[in-house]
């Protein structure tokens, strides 16, 4: 019986998470799992799935223990120590389940649901892992590695071949020239290094909702990119006329009161890259999210030119998303895809709403880059 409700829990396991990756573009949109992300799972609320529940029959005659009469009293009454409490409703409640996720799967069921390229690595691997196969059969080895069918197999084919098989008394007897042993070979597996480089404006331009986006946007985009390399290391540099490097709660969280001025954040981002991530070694991904105010004119221009010179040579790819802010013209994603729009290096994207993370997310995954 044990094994049997062990089958039906990991079966229940399983509709649980295909409900998941049914709603998945729903989830995307939805900052509330992110917060129940643990060290390598994430707990989602998955309330459209019906717990089992008893259902009443048909009326019979008998109460408890007896006939009984019509207008008998049949609660147990009152006990001692017992008060006026709450009144049961009789309204059903809902049934929300908690479906737990590895970062894996969701990864997995993310590249599905956008149909997302696994990413080619450029450059030279930074490290090497061994990956152990076992395809081969020997005759010697290990205890902990035999084979016991193809054991048995050998040792039925020898004694059918000397005459001593009895099919009406099948009895199969392995001596040790029958023992079949499972062989390995190491295979040398190349492993790359990424690198982050998450930007978001914090200037007074820049509400909650907008970054409330970032946010889940980033964890998304995060969650691919793992997937897809190992040692993943993320940096986060926020701006308005100035920029500083921030660690990751802050960045969420912070908000200034100043203007805007993009070149500060792209020069920070060009020495980061230049100090720390030689582009032979690692696969670099910057991401800026702003509203798209920006100081001037020519900052614009500084800014394309800290692109074209410092930072596109050195990176697989740069995103530029820009969030829709009622307060903001939005005139710099204008300017981007003005210049850059040759540029196969540079993507951009428009995010209008948590809606549309889903198609940002597409924008700049979608390439395999």
């Amino acid at each position: 019986m044990a094994l049997k409700i062990d089958s039906d829990v990991e079966r229940f396991k399983d509709i649980v998470k295909g409900n998941v990756r049914k709603n998945l573009r729903k989830f995307i949109s939805n900052g509330e799992l992110i917060g129940k992300q643990g060290s390598d799972r994430v707990s989602i609320p998955v309330p459209e799935i019906r717990l089992p529940q008893f259902k009443f029959g048909d009326n019979r005659p008998g109460v408890g223990q007896g006939d009984g009469e019509v207008g008998d009293t049949i609660s147990r009454g009152k006990q001692d120590g017992e008060g006026d409490g709450p009144k049961a409703g009789d309204k059903p409640g809902d049934h929300i389940l908690e479906a737990e996720v590895s970062l894996e799967e969701l990864a997995k069921m993310l590249g599905e649901e956008l149909e997302l390229p696994r990413i080619e690595p450029k450059g030279r691997e930074l490290f090497s892992s061994k990956v152990r196969t076992y395809k081969g059969i020997k005759t010697v080895g290990p205890e902990s590695l035999r084979h016991y069918k193809r054991t048995f197999k050998q040792a039925l084919r020898r004694q059918i071949s000397a005459g001593l098989y009895d099919p009406s008394k099948p009895r199969i007897i392995p001596v040790r020239d029958d023992f079949r042993y499972r062989t390995f070979k190491e295979d040398v597996k190349p492993e790359y290094n990424a690198a982050i480089i998450y930007i978001m404006d914090v200037s007074g331009s820049m509400s909650d909702d907008l970054k409330e986006i970032v946010r889940i946007e980033s964890f998304w985009i995060d969650t691919w990119l793992r997937s897809q390399y190992k040692g993943i290391v993320s940096r986060y540099i926020v701006h308005d006329a100035i920029a500083k490097e921030v660690d990751r709660e802050t960045f969420f969280r912070t908000k200034e009161s100043g203007g805007t001025m993009i070149s500060s954040a792209y020069k920070l981002c060009s020495s980061m890259i230049e100090s720390d991530y030689n582009f032979l070694d690692w696969n670099i991904y910057p991401f800026h999210f702003s509203d798209g105010d920006n100081w001037s004119e020519d900052d614009n221009k500084l800014c394309e030119e800290i692109l074209r010179e410092k930072i596109l040579p050195n990176v697989n790819v740069f995103c530029y998303g820009q969030v829709k802010s009622n307060h903001s013209p939005g005139s710099f994603l204008r300017y981007m895809d003005g210049t850059f729009k040759n540029d196969d290096r540079v993507i951009t994207s428009q995010i209008n709403s948590k809606e549309k993370i889903v198609d940002s997310i597409k924008d700049f995954l979608g390439k395999g880059k």
